[in-house]
């Protein structure tokens, strides 16, 4: 029922020595209200009057503020605790993805992250507040309650002591029901995320061929698999509250009927059965407290689940190098392989000094990003690998990472202002760097249109950009950053039209002097301004020159420069 992670949480002792504390004060209280209440209806039964009663009234009173003063303090201290171990979660969530690289993002799907950091990480907390307060007034409260009916009446104990595990059974008979359920609800949740996120950042492609209203369809048909997934784990839910409403409410009316019976027939006084009675639905109270919220538990648990499994996502370990500042003196040298589930999906053989320019060109698929991706830190390769003639196991060495500058397909555009967005890496920037960035970046005119200027807040639902103004954005953020001197682009104009990529190339070729520069594409017209163009065909470096020899050669690259011209004018 309650996810082991949870153990793990930290401060979770603390939490659960002072929510078990609670718990007894909690059922303490309970049985002070019974018996005030008790008390008074049984002077009141005798003939006493109202006005004696009084001071157990103020008592009953007193006792009941404090019974909920209890809970109140309760739920501040989870709310706090729920929502401290939420943000906590996020962040080991999100630098773990940091770490392990897009990869994963393309093994859960982008739509499944995006949720789960969100929804995923509310459900979390909703899930942690619920399942500290239920279980531990579940397995703490019922048995001071239960004491007490076994000390003023032994048979309504013995009833209530032989019910309990018959429902406590049930529970767990419908609770794996339940959570077959609600494990097929969330995988179907994710396939909807994936579907719905990978069809709206593809709507203007699919509009274009005229396939949105198929996708459209696609998306309906997904959500109604959710919402049928969804209807099914309701119904074992609500069937399952229903059944344990049932069987506790039958189990209070057994104890009633037998007390009455006892009471006519002068087997036990009235105090005593007024006082069982009124523990016996607070005796199985905490059990239905659980019941009604086992739902919302499950869809917490999943998702903690499925953080957990990310978090567990081995990554990449190996000693770690001092890696000064790139220079015009510094090399790597790399001969290794990169193997996905087994198989080969890279072999480089490569060695490169000082400031270059280096294209990456080869058809979709032929492990151009994998080789951005090994050079990024990202992807455990096997082989030999130099840097500054000194060997490591990766390129996950952490003054190397620092030197890189990464433009990528589809660069984030943060939920902040343009001038934050643009110095998000250099947040020491001076306003006179801003603007140059701004301008050499081609960003004045995106700047005068706008109605704060620089201080236009981005995102979020905000101000909407163009995949053309998020990259010049990128540009700028790598105009601003002086010290480093590692560019990885990997396909950074892939998804803009011809004009809009020639008027940014003019905006990023300087940028490329004085740096080590790997730039992966597919199109033809960046290879010109590279000093050495790396052709890659099958996950395989199959030619290496400037673009001069590779075309008077008339081998792999100039192949495919005639295979792209054709299929360009098809």
């Amino acid at each position: 029922m309650m996810d082991k992670a949870i153990i793990g949480l930290p401060g979770i002792k603390k939490i659960m020595g002072m929510l078990a504390g609670l718990s007894v004060l909690q059922a303490l209280f309970i049985i002070g209200q019974a018996y005030t209440l008790a008390t008074v209806i049984t002077n009141l039964w005798r003939g006493e009057l109202l006005l004696d009663q009084l001071e157990m009234i103020v008592a009953f009173f007193v006792i009941y503020l404090a019974r909920h003063g209890v809970t109140f303090v309760r739920d501040k201290i989870l709310d706090k605790y729920s929502a401290e171990q939420a943000g906590y979660l996020r962040q080991l969530l999100l630098e773990k993805i940091f770490r392990v690289g897009p990869q994963i993002v393309q093994k859960q799907g982008t739509g499944n992250m995006t949720t789960m950091a969100l929804d995923g990480i509310a459900q979390v907390e909703n899930y942690i507040h619920l399942i500290l307060a239920k279980m531990m007034n579940m397995m703490i409260v019922p048995w001071p309650i239960l004491a007490v009916v076994f000390y003023f009446d032994v048979e309504s104990g013995i009833v209530l002591l032989l019910v309990f595990p018959l429902i406590i059974i049930f529970m767990i008979i419908l609770g794996y029901a339940a959570q077959a359920k609600a494990d097929r609800q969330y995988k179907a949740f994710q396939i909807l995320s994936n579907h719905f996120i990978d069809s709206l950042r593809g709507i203007d492609t699919l509009k274009m061929f005229g396939l949105s209203k198929k996708y459209g369809r696609g998306i309906y048909s997904t959500s109604e698999e959710f919402r049928k997934a969804t209807m099914s784990t309701l119904k074992v839910a609500i069937l399952s509250t229903f059944a344990l409403d049932f069987f506790t409410t039958l189990s209070v009316a057994i104890v009633a009927v037998l007390l009455g019976l006892r009471l006519i027939n002068e087997g036990i006084l009235l105090f005593p059965a007024l006082t069982v009675l009124i523990l016996s639905p607070e005796y199985f109270l905490p059990v239905r407290d659980f019941a009604s919220d086992y739902h919302a538990t499950l869809d917490g648990k999943n998702a903690m689940t499925a953080i957990r499994e990310i978090l567990e996502e081995p990554e990449i370990e190996g000693e770690q190098i001092s890696v000064p500042t790139w220079s015009e003196d510094s090399s790597v040298e790399m001969e290794m392989t990169v193997s996905y589930d087994e198989q080969e999906a890279l072999a480089v053989d490569y060695t490169v000094k000082g400031f270059k320019k280096i294209g990456i060109i080869g058809m979709s698929g032929s492990g151009k990003s994998t080789f951005i991706n090994t050079l990024s830190g990202f992807l455990q390769p096997t082989g030999t690998i130099q840097i500054n003639g000194e060997s490591v196991a990766n390129f996950a060495q952490k003054d190397w990472q620092k030197q890189m500058i990464y433009i990528p397909q589809n660069p984030y555009v943060f939920q902040m202002s343009l001038r934050e967005n643009i110095a998000f890496y250099t947040p020491e920037a001076s306003e006179a760097d801003i603007l140059e960035a701004v301008r050499v970046a081609g960003l004045t005119e995106l700047v005068a249109e706008l109605p704060e200027g620089l201080d236009t807040q981005l995102g979020g639902g905000a101000r909407a950009l163009s995949g053309g103004q998020a990259q010049r954005i990128a540009v700028a953020r790598a105009f601003l950053d002086k010290e480093r001197k590692i560019l990885l682009l990997d396909e950074p104009t892939a998804h803009l039209d011809i004009e809009t990529e020639v008027e940014l190339k003019e905006r990023m070729v300087p940028l490329m002097e004085n740096r080590l520069v790997f730039f992966a594409t597919h199109r033809l017209h960046w290879m010109h301004q590279m000093d050495e163009i790396m052709v890659i065909e099958d996950g395989k470096v199959i030619e290496v020159g400037t673009f001069d020899e590779l075309t008077a050669k008339q081998g792999h690259f100039y192949s495919l420069t005639q295979q792209m011209r054709r299929e360009a004018n098809e």
